[in-house]
């Protein structure tokens, strides 16, 4: 074995020598000379590219290249038994949790579903900041309508509602800025459906939503123990509060599907609310000690405005 720094042995000496065959005999040789000579560039290029290799060749490139990869589908709530799954069908999540029977002590309060084609995924969200600054404005909301109330004292109720209007408007204008800040900005249509009907409603909603044709996600709630006597929730998400041709692109589909507009116990037409997640983050329902308006949006007020703008065409 050759010791480091010793260069008794030449690396090349005894492998290659002037007699050695590593071009070839002088038959082969002579032979590649000779179509060396002969070879015709411009003629060889001229035909290249319709030899059958090279155009297999190209196809399989350019197919490799160029094909679209298939769309990765994305579930929230992969893993999670009360969540459809990428591995079940519609149809058999359905059968696994129908909302009518399914209790909250088996799968908790909800059941959910994805779309999982949606490209929405869990964003950075400051919950945690807009909360301590959500707070901030309804504290600030409470400090100044007692200084008001304080010097509207022995005046009517009304007369003091009137003058509190506008600084109940602006702590709603003031919490959405906050939410839009710190990133909370989802949002949910939502559903009232009686105990009866909301199986039906959910595999209405459910089969939609994993469709695309709805929002990125949807629940219902579970059966709590009440006896069913009180409706159920369905709640079915967009991505952004603000986005409203989005939230009424949803309203319009629900209204399609015979989801909206349905009639209340006395007959009454009734339609449906869209709500801010951040009001609901606070506790803020819709009989609330601040008296603000939990609701962004009803189905009314959205179609009316539908219908006003489709009239100005005309």
């Amino acid at each position: 074995m050759p010791v480091m720094g010793d260069d008794s042995e030449d690396a090349g000496d005894g492998f290659l020598s002037d007699d050695s065959s590593f071009y070839g005999d002088d038959h082969l040789r002579t032979e590649l000379q000779d179509r060396a000579a002969t070879f015709d560039p411009f003629r060889y290029w001229s035909t290249h590219d319709n030899e059958l290799s090279v155009i297999a060749a190209t196809s399989m490139a350019q197919a490799s290249t160029s094909a679209p990869s298939p769309k990765k589908l994305y579930n929230m709530y992969e893993g999670d038994s009360a969540g459809r799954q990428l591995s079940e069908t519609v149809a058999a999540f359905l059968s696994r949790l129908p909302p009518l029977t399914t209790h909250v002590d088996n799968h908790g309060y909800w059941i959910y579903i994805a779309d999982p084609h949606s490209k929405s995924r869990p964003t950075d969200e400051d919950r945690a900041g807009f909360m301590e600054r959500g707070r901030e404005i309804l504290e600030d909301f409470e400090t100044t309508r007692a200084g008001i109330e304080a010097s509207m004292a022995g005046k009517a109720k009304n007369t003091i509602g009137r003058r509190l209007t506008p600084l109940r408007k602006q702590t709603e204008v003031d919490l959405y800025a906050a939410a839009k800040e710190k990133g909370c900005t989802s949002g949910k249509w939502m559903l009232f459906p009686t105990a009866d009907d909301v199986n039906q409603f959910w595999s209405l909603v459910a089969t939609a939503t994993a469709t695309g044709e709805l929002g990125h996600a949807a629940k219902v709630a579970t059966d709590d123990g009440s006896g069913n006597v009180r409706p159920r929730l369905i709640c079915i998400y967009t991505e952004d509060f603000s986005d409203k041709d989005d939230v009424k692109r949803v309203l319009d589909r629900l209204v399609g599907m015979g989801l909206v507009n349905k009639k209340g116990p006395m007959g009454e037409a009734r339609g449906i609310y869209y709500k801010a997640d951040v009001f609901t983050y606070l506790g803020i329902e819709s009989k609330n000690e601040w008296g603000l308006k939990a609701s962004l949006f009803s189905s009314k007020d959205v179609l009316a405005e539908e219908k006003e703008k489709e009239k100005e065409k005309d």
